[in-house]
């Protein structure tokens, strides 16, 4: 049992972005759709995830907006390339939240959880009790406790956490793995 069976059409999948869909940059930020590379099997694996959720959003934080790295209008454009690319592939993403904001106090900065509170606001029937965050990072696992999500760790970049931990429910390789997984347990029926 990987706890994935009780995951229905009412279920809503939150993504973070870097290390989870695309290779993460060396030097810290991705500033153009010319350094942003999605990792292998990511395409094949958002088909899948239409089957099983209702909702499915990216939430990242975008610290080099607000560094002056790169423009909103840079970060847009990055935004604007990757929904094209995985509509083509067959896949969705129904809506792409992102923090600028270099304060880590800001509301919207995961680990706080402004960007869930947003998007149930804009999608009144997300539960957050049913949904699922998609991190590789201890933040992004903060971020989906703190909502009442389950939390499944990608450990891309950063090593696995010692489980078990009050953070983590569920450990993938990568997101190629979360979607065979989904499919290998049927969701509930």
């Amino acid at each position: 049992m990987t706890g994935l069976e009780q995951i229905d059409k009412e279920w809503t999948l939150f993504l973070d972005r870097d290390g989870v869909i695309n290779h993460e940059s060396e030097t810290g930020y991705i500033l153009d759709w010319e350094s942003f590379h999605f990792l292998d099997g990511v395409m094949d694996s958002f088909p899948i995830f239409n089957k099983f959720f209702k909702r499915i959003f990216i939430v990242t934080n975008q610290k080099g907006v607000g560094k002056g790295l790169m423009t909103e209008y840079d970060l847009l454009n990055i935004n604007k390339c990757l929904l094209s690319v995985i509509e083509n592939s067959g896949g969705r993403i129904d809506k792409i939240y992102y923090c600028t904001a270099i304060d880590d106090l800001d509301p919207c900065r995961k680990p706080n959880n402004g960007m869930a509170i947003t998007a149930q606001r804009d999608f009144p029937e997300v539960l957050l009790n049913k949904a699922l965050m998609v991190g590789n990072t201890m933040s992004d696992m903060k971020f989906g406790k703190s909502s009442g999500m389950t939390t499944v760790f990608i450990p891309s970049t950063k090593p696995s956490p010692v489980l078990p931990d009050p953070l983590v429910d569920l450990v993938f390789e990568d997101l190629t793995g979360l979607a065979k997984a989904l499919q290998k347990s049927g969701g509930a029926k």
